[in-house]
This record gives C-alpha cells, sequence and structure tokens, in this order.
C-alpha cells in the first residue's frame, strides 16, 4: 500500500498570524460585542490555537485595544489632519463646514461599527480597556477650537459640548439609518442632505456655518 500524500500547510509568518487574529477579533466584537466574544471564538475564527494566540496578545482586552482602539484613533488621526489645518483657506466658512460635515458622515458610515462596539464596551465600564480613544478626544477638542475660531459670533454654549452633541446626533443618524427610513422612505442623497442641513443649523444659528453664501432671509 502506498503512502498517502500529507499536504503541508504553509508556515505563516508572525505577521501574517497576527493579523488573522485581529481581523478575525474586529469581526467577533462586532458581531457579539466586547462581553459576548471569546478568545476561543477569536482563536477559532483566526486558524490558530488559542494558546498561540496569548503569544500575540496577553488578554481579550489587549486584543480589544489593539483591534479596534488602534486603527480608530488612527482614523481619527488621519480624518483630524486632512480636514482640520491650522491655516484657513480662502473658501467660505459655509463651504468649508458643509464640506467637513458631508465626510464626515461618510467617516462615520464607514467606521460606525467599531466605535459603537468600543461604546458599548466602555459602558459596561471594562477597567482593563482603558476610557479614552485619543483619536476621538483630539476631534473633541481640535473641533471645538476650529468652531471657536470661525464662529461669526460667540456662543453662550460651550463650544466643546456643542461639538460632542453634534457628533453624537451625526453617529446616531447614521447607525440607526435604516430604522429611522424604513422601506427607502427617502433616498440616501436625501437622508445625507437633511443631516448635514440639521447638524450645521445647530451648530452655529447665529453664524454663516450653515449657508453656502446664498442669502437668506
Amino acid at each position: 500500500m502506498g503512502r498517502r500524500a500529507v499536504k503541508k500547510r504553509k508556515r505563516r509568518t508572525a505577521e501574517e498570524i497576527r493579523e488573522r487574529l485581529l481581523q478575525a477579533a474586529r469581526e467577533q466584537f462586532k458581531a457579539k460585542g466586547y462581553a459576548g466574544a471569546t478568545t476561543a471564538a477569536i482563536a477559532k475564527r483566526a486558524d490558530v490555537a488559542e494558546m498561540q494566540m496569548f503569544r500575540y496578545f496577553s488578554s481579550k482586552a489587549d486584543l480589544f485595544r489593539a483591534a479596534i482602539f488602534t486603527p480608530l484613533t488612527a482614523h481619527f488621526r488621519a480624518f483630524n489632519a486632512m480636514h482640520m489645518p491650522k491655516a484657513i483657506d480662502e473658501r467660505s466658512i459655509g463651504e468649508r463646514a458643509r464640506l467637513y460635515m458631508t465626510e464626515l458622515q461618510s467617516f462615520l458610515g464607514e467606521h460606525s461599527k467599531m466605535l459603537i462596539t468600543l461604546l458599548v464596551a466602555q459602558a459596561y465600564a471594562e477597567p482593563a480597556l482603558g476610557t479614552e480613544v485619543n483619536g476621538l478626544q483630539s476631534y473633541f477638542a481640535e473641533g471645538a477650537a476650529l468652531m471657536s475660531a470661525r464662529a461669526a459670533r460667540s456662543s453662550h454654549i460651550d463650544p466643546a459640548t456643542i461639538v460632542r452633541v453634534a457628533f453624537a446626533a451625526l453617529l446616531g443618524c447614521i447607525t440607526y439609518k435604516e430604522q429611522l427610513f424604513p422601506n427607502a422612505a427617502a433616498n440616501e442623497a436625501a437622508i445625507d442632505e437633511a443631516i448635514t442641513e440639521f447638524i450645521l443649523t445647530a451648530l452655529a444659528p447665529h453664524s454663516d456655518l450653515g449657508s453656502t453664501g446664498g442669502g437668506r432671509a
């Protein structure tokens, strides 16, 4: 009898194993939440032994930080760098604000599940997770500074509070868009435009942020 050939699996690099674990972790955390996801399920999805997984990440909290915190912070930093320059260009405040809100909607639409996963995990006070996404905190701080510098008139409401409220409203609209607008009650473009108008009007009712230059009574 001839020996049956045993196909050997290609040896994976440490980088490949780590990336498989991170991808599996993102999928599990988004689907199950921090509490519901298990290291066993993550390891199985990544096709990696659970014992081997702990050579790369010391705990579930450590894996969560690497899979969710780190990329989300990087995304926010990149967004901040692109949309919050120190110099003010020649475009009107309204044009810049409208472009910013449109692209922030796109950004949150792409990363909302990751952000919600993080916020829910922190809501249940997992002490090992830490308390902040640095990029998000930078976004709030820089957004408040930007708003203060560009507003035509001062507001009696703290800009930092307004920025956070606007962010929460925008995230809520995007996250629950299907529930809020069932059965194609409005097309995507109309929904996005309505959200933009609402946020811009709320942010600056006494400035030109809500206007692109056209006259309003």
